[in-house]
């Protein structure tokens, strides 16, 4: 440990005693500020990730719910396609449903016109909103 009184030069006896101690806590090792305790609060880390989490939310309620939502409903809509409904393709083809298999709807598009199509080609029912 450092004890001697640093004197000339300028330094006046009163900052010998805290370059003393400043230089003991080099020489340990530690410095006093690094001694110190955490002073609470949050992490820096924690403070950092909030406004991705925040981002994350809004990008959630704005973006990915509503979309989950409309994919609910067209599923559905297309469970619940009967012979007699009129639909709407993504190619733009009004027909009417003559029948269903699988994941394949025959629509009527004209007297003695009938097509094919993939149930997942439908957007919607003719006159409702797709």
């Amino acid at each position: 440990m450092i004890s001697r009184v640093v004197r000339g030069r300028g330094w006046s006896g009163r900052l010998a005693p805290a370059l003393a101690v400043a230089a003991a806590g080099a020489v340990d090792g530690a410095s006093p500020a690094m001694a110190q305790a955490p002073t609470g609060g949050m992490s820096p880390l924690l403070i950092q990730l909030v406004p991705f989490l925040i981002i994350f939310l809004i990008f959630y309620m704005l973006l990915i719910r509503p979309q989950a939502k409309r994919q609910r409903e067209h599923a559905a809509m297309l469970a619940a396609l009967k012979k007699g409904d009129e639909v709407l393709t993504q190619g733009g083809i009004f027909g009417v449903v003559v029948g269903t298999k699988d994941d394949v709807v025959v629509l009527k598009i004209a007297d003695d016109t009938k097509i094919e199509v993939l149930k997942q080609s439908i957007t919607g029912m003719r006159g409702k909103p797709a």
